[in-house]
């Protein structure tokens, strides 16, 4: 899911101008994404080859981009959730099921990525990016081998580490961290992971977002857990920085591109996912977002040598540790609320 993001909306409205004159878009589509995760300039582009202007609007989370689907009267032809909430979003009918003869570039996909766990039968959604969840540490300043989500527990980091401000991925390397799933529905289990984390937090440094990236690229904190996309970034800012997905396993995460049941313009809609997935839209996507991983089968060999020969960006899933996507938890999810908000509310 993409990690640099906005917390303040912003809706960004391209014209076009050639030959002195304006040119009008006979047509419009409303596309809500993460901030920062696309290059402007691909919206030019588009409504230059299509004559279809793009209102692009951001969103801080999949949780925001819930509430504004479910409670706003803002309707959207595009929007970019990650894998768990698309399964939500399938399940309570709020997306509508893809015309793929309108998406031809869908056979640029990698096989791998097609029908995935939160949507099996892909009939709702196209991949956008994908990655990984570990660790960035400084190798400068941490002299461990850093190989296991342990190594966050370590008192000697007090005051270095930093975890994200995230219920789902905290409690999910508190999870992992103790041999489970990062999906788990058992309270137990949970219990667990709650106790581990408070226990935990006196050698955190902070509980941060998006700032976390350049506390640590500034050497304000030594550790932290981090989405690949951010890691290879901080990597090219601080040449100390590594990253590692810990042994005990990890998130796999995925963006993908679906259209609202209440889209206003399906066809226009289908036009935009398309063109997302010409190989050279998703060169140029890529270079903008820096390591994040391009889902379109030859787009790797058309990045420079720093992104395409990264295993931060593009690593061997074959030798990764055991990866799972985030699920849909349905009504249990209440209870990761409940212990999140325990979490936040202890002292030591």
């Amino acid at each position: 899911m993409k990690k640099i993001i906005l917390s303040l909306a912003i809706l960004m409205v391209f014209s076009l101008t050639g030959c002195g004159k304006e040119e009008t878009a006979k047509e419009e589509i409303y596309v809500y994404n993460w901030g920062e995760y696309i290059d402007p300039q691909i919206l030019k582009d588009f409504q230059k080859e299509t004559g279809i202007k793009v209102n692009y609007d951001t969103y801080a989370s999949n949780e925001d981009l819930y509430i504004k689907m479910t409670q706003s009267q803002d309707k959207y032809d595009v929007v970019v959730p990650s894998d768990y909430m698309i399964e939500r979003l399938i399940k309570e009918d709020l997306v509508r099921e893809i015309n793929f003869e309108n998406i031809p570039n869908f056979t640029n996909v990698e096989d791998i990525l097609k029908n995935p766990t939160f949507d099996p039968e892909n009939k709702y959604s196209v991949p956008y990016f994908w990655g990984t969840v570990g660790i960035v540490y400084n190798k400068a300043e941490v002299k461990d081998k850093v190989d296991s989500w342990d190594i966050l527990w370590n008192e000697k980091y007090k005051d270095q580490i930093i975890m994200y401000n995230s219920q789902r991925d905290t409690l999910g390397v508190a999870l992992k961290r103790l041999g489970y799933s990062l999906n788990s529905t058992s309270e137990k289990e949970l219990q667990e992971a709650k106790k581990s984390l408070i226990e935990q937090k006196p050698l955190v440094y902070a509980y941060l977002d998006d700032d976390g990236r350049d506390v640590v690229v500034q050497g304000d904190a030594n550790l932290s857990v981090m989405y690949s996309g951010d890691a290879l970034l901080m990597m090219q800012q601080n040449e100390d920085l590594d990253y590692v997905v810990p042994k005990e396993g990890s998130n796999i995460w995925y963006d993908s591109m679906v259209i609202p049941k209440n889209a206003k313009n399906v066809e226009g809609a289908e036009k935009f996912i398309n063109y997302m997935l010409e190989k050279e839209v998703q060169a140029k996507n890529v270079e903008h977002c820096v390591g994040y991983t391009s889902p379109v089968k030859g787009v790797k060999d058309l990045l420079p040598d720093e992104i395409k020969n990264s295993k931060v960006a593009y690593p061997d899933l074959d030798k990764l540790p055991s990866l799972e996507s985030f699920r849909d938890l349905g009504d249990f999810i209440k209870v990761y609320d409940r212990i999140w908000t325990e979490i936040n509310a202890s002292n030591l």
